[in-house]
């Protein structure tokens, strides 16, 4: 049997060579099925543009697959949410079902649903390729909702071609951006969180919880309606509105894509659509996400597939979305969502436990993705750590553009609480953050969404607790040991986690600047409070205060990142590792990173072999616009000094490395 890539790069895959090329093998036969060998993917997966409500020149065609229905009409403001005789759908084959009415029965804005009848019972269900979803403010019942402007939104930039080689995400929720106790719109977010984010110099934004979803607190991941931007927020066109010009700042904005489970809900989402459990999800048990209380897709269904395959090109092509972060990947490839199981050894991926079609249907997407945007980005939230997940299709990979370093985070809440300080070896940090495969862009961070939401803590938090509350004003309060480590630290743990990328950085918006407390949205447990579910931007901007400290800090340093032109592309050099110390050095391109954990111990004339030169200090943590102390001059250029061995190529550095202290140094002339 052929090797393919994957396994040639690998030899401890060699034994499950079989396993490989036969998931890649299964995927150009799905393939070949779906498009019948004679059109792309891109041209299969247009449900949308058939499905659903379509305008069409004096007319409305309606049409919904759903095979276990015996009737469906078509109700709404348009008819007075009555059965009537010429809002029947028409059955025809295959299980698709359709309408057609005049052009003057249907309006802009109209609400509908359809009342479906199946052997047993009826309800009334939202068809699932409703492209806007609203809900009733008093009765707190969902519709859909005819979107269809005299005058709707015409993009001032067609064709984007985002520039993110280092990928730096801000990852955003819409809904708790602003200021204010409320839920925050598309257009407040464009006018005050865009500038923010592009000042602040990240080049991506990633925007959370867009699909329509029926509870506010899930955060966006219990979908309901996959093709409705959510109505929470504004408008379908007020997006389109926000995606154009994050474009004109050079801004790229992907999506949390949720295509790993869907909503229980019946009357808002697929659950029971057409009166049957299986009609998109499995039967039975594994029909059920027993740990997140939701449905699990059924990817061995060619109409699945077309479903899923047709949201993906529809955020591409409606939207101008540039890619997707697929959520929850390892519960989609994993029979037991990766619930029960240690990911100790290879064999772990090649036991029987994965779902195929799962891994097939990711690969298409990929592939399909990439036909309608070949510079589209695909991210993957996959914690085990399966080979091949972010490697190349032909490679026998899955085709994801990055996989999310999920490992990271979880380290650095482990060390925080359970190390002490002393205790923190750098060199086993680096060897963490660069743990990676080979073949794979990840992508690094220190925190994200996850680490922030209630229940949990943010890094500032674990560092500062209760400290946040009484010290991080500079004018009364004083400050004390721990709120010192805190910021010194979190500047720390942000610089060597961005240092050491191979691809790129993630930042949870509002975490730079060390946003206090948590995220509980409004539920009843809170009294339905918005107080947690929003961002303080005033925090940072109030110069009394010291979080603009680590907001100046983060934004130096992602400048400083981007300035070196490939530095993710190139190797982490190790110059200097010395666990009794707690201070590590390495370099990659011209840029010198240095690092001094040690929480007591500053050290003088501390040597570090490196090619010999003038070296200038770019970026310090311990400089007093970042809340230090100050410790060293950064003007003060440093030359390396003759090294005594025989290789002339490199000299020692002699630094100044103050405690818990970090700074990067720019090569800048030979000797």
């Amino acid at each position: 049997m052929e090797m393919l890539k994957l396994v040639k790069n690998d030899p401890y895959l060699q034994p499950y060579n079989d396993a490989i090329y036969g998931r890649y093998k299964y995927y150009v036969k799905k393939m070949s099925e779906l498009t019948s060998g004679n059109m792309s993917l891109s041209d299969f997966a247009t449900g949308y543009l058939y499905f659903g409500l379509q305008k069409m020149p004096k007319k409305w065609v309606f049409r919904e697959w759903a095979p276990n229905a015996t009737c469906i009409y078509l109700i709404g403001t348009f008819n007075n949410w009555e059965e009537r005789p010429e809002y029947k759908l028409e059955k025809l084959k295959n299980g698709v079902w359709q309408l057609e009415v005049p052009e003057d029965a249907i309006h802009h804005e109209d609400l509908y649903k359809m009342k479906v009848y199946w052997d047993g019972g009826c309800g009334e269900r939202i068809p699932a390729w409703a492209k806007r979803v609203v809900q009733d403010d008093n009765t707190k019942i969902f519709s859909a909702q005819v979107w269809y402007p005299k005058s709707p939104y015409k993009f001032k930039i067609k064709k984007f071609k985002p520039n993110v080689s280092p990928l730096l995400i801000y990852e955003c929720h819409v809904g708790m951006s602003g200021e204010e106790e409320k839920v925050s719109s598309y257009r407040e977010f464009k006018d005050i969180v865009l500038p923010r984010i592009k000042a602040d110099g990240y080049n991506c934004v990633q925007i959370m919880a867009i699909q329509e979803h029926p509870y506010y607190g899930s955060f966006g991941y219990h979908v309901s309606n996959f093709f409705a931007a959510s109505s929470r927020f504004g408008t379908p066109d007020e997006l389109k509105e926000l995606i154009d010009a994050a474009h004109e700042m050079g801004l790229a904005v992907i999506m949390d894509l949720v295509h790993s489970h869907a909503v229980k809900n019946e009357v808002e989402g697929l659950g029971c659509l057409d009166g049957s459990r299986y009609q998109y999800f499995h039967e039975g048990e594994r029909g059920e996400h027993k740990q997140w209380d939701s449905l699990c897709f059924n990817y061995g269904k060619n109409e699945v597939i077309h479903f899923l395959l047709s949201n993906c090109k529809f955020w591409l092509e409606e939207y101008k979305f540039d890619g997707f972060r697929f959520d929850g990947v390892t519960s989609m490839i994993f029979r037991d969502h990766g619930m029960g199981s240690i990911f100790g050894s290879y064999e772990n991926y090649y036991n029987l436990n994965q779902d195929g079609d799962a891994i097939c249907y990711l690969t298409l997407a990929n592939e399909l993705i990439r036909e309608v945007n070949p510079r589209a980005i695909t991210i993957a939230e996959e914690v085990s750590g399966m080979p091949g997940v972010a490697a190349k299709i032909e490679d026998g990979g899955i085709g994801f553009g990055y996989r999310l370093a999920m490992g990271i985070p979880d380290f650095w809440i482990k060390t925080i609480k359970e190390c002490k300080d002393e205790d923190w070896k750098p060199g086993h940090i680096l060897w963490v953050l660069t743990n990676h495969r080979q073949d794979e862009k990840t992508i690094n961070y220190a925190e994200s969404h996850d680490q922030a939401l209630v229940g949990d803590k943010t890094l500032i938090f674990h560092l500062a607790d209760s400290d946040m509350y009484w010290h991080m004003s500079k004018v009364c309060g004083g400050t004390t040991i721990r709120m010192d480590r805190a910021i010194a630290l979190h500047k720390m743990i942000r610089l060597i986690t961005i240092a050491s990328i191979n691809a790129g950085y993630l930042n949870f918006m509002g975490n730079e600047f060390g946003h206090p407390e948590w995220i509980d949205f409004p539920r009843e447990g809170n009294g339905w409070s918005y107080k947690y579910a929003r961002r303080q931007w005033h925090l940072e901007e109030d110069h009394d205060l010291k979080y603009h400290y680590l907001g100046d800090f983060d934004r130096e340093m992602v400048e400083l990142i981007s300035s070196e032109k490939k530095m993710n592309e190139s190797p982490v050099d190790v110059l200097w590792d010395k666990s009794d110390d707690q201070v590590l050095a390495f370099r990659r391109k011209n840029l010198v990173f240095v690092f001094n954990f040690n929480p007591v111990k500053s050290f003088t004339d501390y040597g570090i072999l490196t090619e010999t030169g003038r070296y200038d200090m770019v970026l310090d943590t311990d400089a007093t616009r970042f809340g230090g102390f100050g410790m060293i001059d950064d003007k003060q250029p440093h030359y390396t000094i003759p090294n005594q061995d025989s290789n002339q190529k490199k000299g020692w550095l002699k630094l100044y490395i103050p405690s818990r202290s970090a700074f990067v140094l720019r090569f800048a002339d030979k000797d």
